[in-house]
């Protein structure tokens, strides 16, 4: 059996239906004579905007619409940013392809100051990211943390309109964007870690359909699922969610994969770091070991705070 179409379930804001397009253009190129449309859909995680994330059920709540649009029949794969998958996906759907990451460090943007150590004392900084919050509350525990929620453009609009100094957003949403120009610093690892899977864009299909899975398959980076494989596992182990402060960074050289991971607590600007270095085939078991690790640190207890 030959696919004549693949249809993309999407979310409908600006960075999600680039990536969509970005996806379904890869497809095309791959798939000579395939056809590819997408069925853009609104989730709950986009029209619930004046709550924080971790309230209103995490970033599961990205997901559940365009799930149910492929188990209905309506669309075939849907197009995530990896960072918004939780760590297990719901029964009967699976990960066929992880695209090369992008630029997975997170951006200072500010129209007044250069960098973080420039911002003045007691500056407003916008982020609904725990995670950022606790690495801000670290290095600058003068800042006046604000939450910040709604799509990229929307906190643009917010920074731009003087709710804040400076906010904080990933590198590679603004990049995708074109917006590359409002970066005015990049915040990077080992010192600052970006989310599990940050950068990475995910296709999610059902496992039931191989023609599908198999049409996916092609655009898989073996050395990006890797990394995140390893992020992930790390994150599902800390029992993490957008609840909870958990950065993880990893590398892949000849030499194996190094796993770096972070626990923060948002009150104290706490941080609990682990690292570890396996084999290539070991990316579960290293992630594992790093959580391990962190657990032996006292992170249980900054988890369930």
């Amino acid at each position: 059996m030959t696919l004549a179409v693949l249809r993309i379930a999407t979310r409908k804001s600006a960075l999600a239906l680039w990536q969509a397009e970005h996806v379904a253009g890869l497809l095309r190129a791959a798939h000579p004579g395939l056809r590819v449309e997408l069925v853009p859909l609104s989730t709950r995680g986009d029209e619930v905007l004046d709550q924080p994330l971790a309230t209103i059920g995490g970033k599961g709540l990205f997901l559940k619409e365009l799930e149910v649009a492929m188990l209905e029949g309506r669309a075939d794969l849907a197009v995530h940013s990896l960072k918004d998958v939780p760590a297990e996906l719901e029964p009967g759907f699976t990960l066929p392809a992880i695209l090369p990451r992008a630029d997975a460090a997170d951006a200072f943007v500010s129209n007044d100051y250069a960098n973080l150590a420039a911002l003045p004392h007691g500056a407003r900084v916008g982020t609904s990211s725990l995670r950022r919050q606790a690495l801000l509350r670290a290095v600058r525990p003068d800042l006046e943390l604000l939450d910040l929620r709604g799509n990229v453009g929307t906190r643009l609009q917010k920074l731009d309109a003087g709710h804040y100094e400076a906010i904080l957003l990933a590198c590679a949403g603004l990049e995708r964007l074109g917006l590359h120009d409002r970066i005015r610093s990049r915040l990077t690892a080992p010192d600052w870690l970006p989310a599990p899977g940050q950068a990475a864009i995910a296709i999610e299909a059902r496992a039931d359909l191989p023609v599908v899975l198999d049409a996916l398959a092609v655009l898989d980076d073996a050395d990006t699922r890797l990394a995140v494989t390893a992020e992930r596992a790390m994150n599902h182990a800390l029992g993490g969610s957008c609840t909870v402060p958990v950065g993880a960074w990893c590398t892949v050289t000849e030499r194996g994969l190094h796993l770096r991971g972070m626990v923060g607590e948002v009150s104290s600007g706490r941080l609990l770091v682990a690292e570890a270095t396996g084999h290539g085939d070991e990316a579960v078991k290293l992630g594992n070991s790093v959580a391990e690790a962190l657990f032996g640190q006292g992170a249980a207890k900054l988890l369930h705070h």
